[in-house]
């Protein structure tokens, strides 16, 4: 039987307090820091060689709903009542509130080196020590809203413009294709710094500290955010019900994307699932 992932506002406070608990517990295994890891590996970019798959790609959408499958059947092993909340910024893009609760997310980082001192996934509690990123912080970081490139969270009508496309994806198949659902989703555009970004790149922009790189994964919210990019597609899925995943063969060789992106019955390394696998989530889960 399907399950339901809820809109974090909606959760009752113990249902908080089971999912918060269940992510402790998944770090304290060691399990939570192998997520991050994988994040980290297959964070490819444009200019980089090789297959992308997590980001700047049409797998973008499919592999992070397989990435929070694996994700939410750990935690249900600990916790068979727990399931992924997600976070509709457009909604909740408030810098206080239950999301950033003492019970639940925590805080804003502190002024100087961004720590969060609030949560249970504050460094001072003993139970959220960073062990793998890009820096040599051990501790959680913010910055809401990147003072010093100043960012807002996506509004409904920045939404609206990756919803409103009718295809999946375009070519080039990258960070620099002008239409197509899956990168107004992600979010590139032309620009520099924060002018660049849109809906879910905005949102890591947003959060900053260690939302801003590849090892994201290492600040709780980011499950939040995906199982929202995650709803959004679903939700154009029903909108859109013969648009499919693009490309459905793969770049022919001596083309720029040859090798570079999955097409519809590849398999998405570090998995052997296809993209056209994962379009239907029907018997797994629903959105609420």
């Amino acid at each position: 039987m399907a399950y339901t992932r809820k809109d974090q506002r909606d959760l009752t406070k113990a249902e908080r307090r089971r999912f918060v608990a269940a992510v402790l517990e998944l770090k304290r295994s060691g399990r939570y820091d192998d997520y991050v890891r994988t994040h980290v590996k297959y964070y490819n970019a444009d200019g980089e060689t090789g297959l992308r798959t997590a980001h700047m790609a049409p797998s973008f959408l499919p592999w992070h709903r397989q990435y929070l499958l694996d994700f939410e059947r750990d935690l249900r092993e600990i916790d068979r009542t727990v399931t992924v909340p997600y976070w509709d910024w457009t909604r909740d893009h408030s810098p206080v509130g239950p999301l950033w609760g003492e019970d639940f997310m925590g805080g804003n980082g502190r002024r100087g080196d961004l720590q969060v001192t609030t949560g249970p996934f504050a460094y001072r509690t003993g139970n959220w020590p960073i062990t793998v990123g890009v820096t040599e912080n051990r501790f959680l970081t913010r910055d809401f809203g990147h003072p010093k490139d100043p960012v807002e969270l996506p509004t409904r009508a920045e939404l609206a413009w990756a919803t409103g496309e009718t295809s999946y994806d375009v070519s080039p198949w990258n960070s620099t294709s002008e239409g197509g659902f899956r990168n107004r989703l992600e979010g590139w555009t032309r620009g520099t710094g924060s002018a660049r970004l849109r809906n879910h790149n905005k949102v890591h922009r947003w959060v900053g500290g260690l939302m801003l790189g590849a090892a994201s994964v290492n600040d709780p919210v980011f499950w939040l955010h995906h199982a929202f990019v995650d709803a959004v597609w679903s939700r154009w899925q029903s909108r859109n019900p013969g648009a499919h995943y693009q490309p459905a063969s793969p770049p022919l060789p001596g083309t720029a994307q040859f090798g570079r992106v999955v097409s519809r019955d590849e398999p998405m390394p570090p998995w052997t699932v296809t993209p056209a696998q994962m379009e239907d989530h029907s018997r797994l889960y629903r959105y609420a």
